[in-house]
């Protein structure tokens, strides 16, 4: 059993006893609003959308918590903001959720951070032109690419499908590359261009021509690249292959995913990979607070998730499962007195 296990079970043991600690602290009390910022995303962004949906079913609960949503450039600075405290609440991925707990780059030790949810799974997107050369991760050799913004998830795990693939400047195991070179002795190849741009910056890129490839991790469909996909013939490439490189260097945040037939004008699934996405918490957000939000995602998830990615569910089972983080004390309990 991991620490995170041990951590989790002892916690959800503990949760009745939370949950009649705080009792007072429930909706329908007369106490002050509670305001807790959210760090969300760039605008456009399925982040952006999730914080705004949120804040609005929040404010129509009329429970006593008040939700603000703050724009960001998405996971990683999210997690350094919820570290020095300018922040509540916060979106992240969930590889770099984990980087973030045990203390791993891009950060320079542990964030005491916990998670009140996992809520859906971003899927990675990587578009070039369908008239374009490119028709393999490999191809992106020396090319430049939009690679996310800086301090966002999607450069996270853009570096690392690159990294896997022999293209990032920085050396991969030999077993990392489901695409390794055939030979020891064949020459390297050129690292990608990687260039740090948000999602609109990006999709102006590739639209223009002064990047040959996109990647995008986030729900299905994006918007932004559902409209593009109309005005501009796209290929998305197929990244599953290189999931179990991931998981072998990074652990099981990855997973395999399918882009389905039908989104963005695709007439076949293409496979590629899963990053889950957690709702985290500061610890010292009350336990009553943390209560009256979760009683609110899963009254409205519907409607939170309606604008983020189609035909997703959320279910206690698969939002406990938040890997190395650990479930805060509120999240615990509830759980616990909800479902059992």
């Amino acid at each position: 059993m991991t620490s995170a296990e041990t951590t989790r079970r002892r916690m959800m043991g503990v949760g009745l006893g939370v949950l009649a600690g705080v009792a007072a602290g429930c909706s329908g009390g007369s106490g002050p609003v509670r305001r807790l910022r959210l760090a969300t995303g760039p605008e456009g962004g399925p982040y952006n959308a999730f914080g705004r949906a949120l804040a609005q079913a929040v404010a129509a609960s009329g429970r006593r918590i008040e939700i603000v949503p703050v724009s960001t450039a998405a996971s990683v600075d999210n997690l350094r903001k919820l570290g020095d405290g300018s922040v509540e609440l916060a979106l992240a991925m969930a590889d770099v959720s984990e980087d973030a707990v045990l203390g791993r780059e891009p950060f320079p030790g542990p964030t005491a951070v916990t998670a009140l949810a996992r809520i859906y799974v971003n899927y990675t997107h990587l578009l070039v032109p369908a008239d374009g050369p490119v028709r393999s991760v490999r191809d992106l050799a020396g090319r430049p690419v939009a690679a996310g913004a800086a301090g966002s998830g999607v450069q996270v795990v853009a570096e690392r499908v690159l990294r896997a693939a022999g293209l990032s400047g920085a050396s991969a195991p030999a077993s990392a590359s489901a695409s390794a070179p055939a030979s020891a002795s064949a020459p390297a190849p050129a690292p990608a261009d990687e260039r740090q741009l948000g999602l609109a910056a990006s999709v102006s890129a590739l639209r223009e021509g002064s990047v040959d490839a996109l990647f995008w991790s986030g729900g299905v469909p994006t918007p932004a690249l559902a409209d593009l996909a109309r005005e501009l013939p796209l290929r998305f490439l197929p990244l599953d292959a290189h999931v179990g490189a991931l998981r072998e260097r990074h652990g099981p945040v990855y997973s395999a995913v399918t882009l389905p037939a039908g989104v963005y004008g695709l007439t076949e699934p293409v496979g590629t990979i899963g990053v889950g996405n957690y709702l985290l918490a500061r610890a010292d957000v009350p336990p009553g607070a943390a209560r009256d939000l979760l009683q609110v995602v899963f009254e409205r998830w519907r409607d939170l998730l309606r604008e983020v990615t189609a035909g997703a569910r959320l279910e206690p089972r698969f939002a406990i499962s938040t890997g190395e983080v650990p479930l805060h004390p509120g999240a615990a309990a509830h759980y616990r007195a909800v479902y059992g």
